[in-house]
């Protein structure tokens, strides 16, 4: 029987997703299960690790029964994953030794304040493309090893294993076998030279990691292991392997320099292909590896990343209770026409980019005894594409000032919350550009398939992927100059007054 399905393990923030895809690029199963969100404390974000494996597996199972396929017709399996998140688990019983410290959790942001004041975030910058900020993995990596009792210890001895998701599920899917990641999932520990590719011994003593837990890095698009017998019916090779926001480019054919594209999922991500050049930003973005594909060179991209998108309207659904469902937010702020005078600055984690202030906390500014329940659904949406244009204007500065020359005319958008006509056409309006959403949503499960099925074989070229890309709908805007700049200013003033909130510990 010909192998022409690819499976696709969506690991998100939120959720598990499992996406069977045909070879032509189509959507044959998906299912999804949500997963425990646990706050310890204010800042801290954790997940049980062990949830996220089973809710994994069980939407793997589920979709590869729900198609009627049998498992010999699926070629390769391709992962892809939220990023900065990271586990440590014992090697011989893979239990982790703790929850999963999430990339929203803040915790570290103390630690990292001190280093700064040492003067090393140059350094860290120049070799990794980030910002000592707390999102990223290597600080709650150390917190993990010197919180736990024994962990550094035992990690030194070699008797722990450390990843990214990416990586615990590789461990899980193969029983135990292969402990890897991708490039891309690599670049966003702080841990990784960007020139080299490789773990930097420099970073490692930095931040007090033994060599010796982390993973085997490889391409991200490749073979790099195979699932255990007895979990599918059969071996799948596992041959795709990449970040989440680095697979929605990729889904999203952005493999040309100057191509953007912006996922809208449980945070806000947008992305713009640098190709093979390393761009350092001038405007307090990241420069992160995007993909490398069978041992080729390393593309790369700038990345702004805005870290409340569709969670700011889970908040309206489970804080403050005034949706039942997240496709409510719709209805209610479309019952009026503007948030009138009311801004929602959903920096519950702290605000990412251009800002990266771990100390920011969320606000609503702007209330009246006329205020309604709409207006705050309003403004926040409103809120989102706000932060989002916040990005784009810090991208616009870097691309003007490197040989990508100019902006992108149009912005491609995927994930979730972009199926909101309304956010969509609040975006467009407030950055004055076109955005173009395409048919299938899933662009992060779709470039992780695109990775694993470039392996196998499913398809053959990056060219023929480009072809199978389809537009569902255009959205232009309309807003007038005036208007955007009032509302661009009032969420400055907004900004400025969430900042400088929480003191950092």
């Amino acid at each position: 029987m010909a192998r022409s399905l690819i499976l696709a393990l969506d690991q998100g923030t939120s959720s598990s997703r499992s996406v069977l895809v045909d070879s032509n690029a189509r959507i044959v199963a998906v299912v999804q299960r949500e997963f425990k969100q646990i706050f310890p404390q204010p800042g801290w974000v954790e997940h049980d690790a062990v949830e996220i494996w089973q809710t994994q597996l069980a939407t793997a199972r589920e979709a590869i029964a729900q198609s009627g396929a049998a498992a010999s017709e699926i070629a390769g399996l391709g992962i892809t994953n939220q990023r900065e998140t990271i586990v440590v688990w014992e090697r011989a019983t893979g239990k982790p030794i703790h929850n999963a410290l999430v990339w929203q959790d803040r915790r570290t942001a103390g630690h990292l304040a001190t280093l700064r004041a040492q003067g090393v975030e140059g350094e860290v910058t120049a070799k990794t493309g980030l910002l000592l900020d707390p999102y990223f993995s290597a600080s709650k990596l150390a917190w993990i090893l010197d919180n736990v009792s024994g962990a550094r210890s035992r990690a030194e001895r070699g008797e722990l294993a450390a990843g990214t998701i990416d990586s615990w599920l590789i461990f899980n899917l193969t029983g135990g076998r292969t402990h890897v990641t991708d490039v891309s999932n690599a670049s966003r520990t702080m841990l990784l030279d960007l020139r080299t590719l490789a773990w930097d011994e420099s970073l490692l003593t930095l931040f007090k990691i033994p060599r010796a837990i982390l993973p085997t890095i490889v391409d991200s698009s490749g073979i790099c292991g195979e699932t255990d017998p007895t979990l599918f019916g059969r071996a799948i090779p596992i041959a795709g392997l990449a970040g989440d926001q680095q697979c929605a480019l990729f889904g999203q054919s952005c493999v040309r320099s100057g191509m953007a594209k912006t996922t809208f999922g449980t945070g806000c991500f947008l992305l713009t292909s640098t190709g093979t050049d390393i761009v350092a930003s001038r405007s307090r973005l990241l420069t992160t590896v995007a993909w490398r594909i069978a041992g080729s060179p390393a593309n790369f991209a700038l990345e702004g990343s805005v870290f409340m998108g569709g969670a700011a309207v889970q908040w309206l659904r489970d804080g403050l209770g005034i949706i039942s469902s997240a496709k409510e937010v719709n209805e209610l702020a479309a019952t009026v026409s503007d948030s009138g005078g009311v801004v929602v600055v959903s920096a519950f984690t702290g605000l990412g980019a251009p800002h990266w202030d771990a100390s920011a906390r969320g606000a609503i500014l702007g209330l009246t005894r006329g205020t309604t329940a709409a207006h705050i659904a309003r403004a926040t949406l409103e809120g989102i594409a706000l932060q989002v244009a916040d990005v784009i204007e810090a991208m616009d500065g870097d691309v003007s000032s490197s040989h990508l020359g100019h902006r992108a005319e149009i912005m491609r958008v995927d994930g979730g919350a972009c199926a909101s006509d309304l956010l969509m056409q609040v975006q467009a309006d407030i950055v004055g550009i076109a955005l173009e959403r395409p048919v299938t949503l899933e662009s992060t499960a779709m470039g992780a398939a695109f990775f694993a099925g470039l392996a196998t074989g499913v398809w053959k070229s990056i060219e023929e992927l480009e072809s199978l890309r389809r537009i569902e709908r255009v959205f232009e805007p309309t807003m007038s100059a005036s208007v955007r700049e009032t509302m661009r200013s009032r969420w400055k003033k907004a900004v400025e007054k969430s900042r400088g909130w929480e003191e950092s510990t």
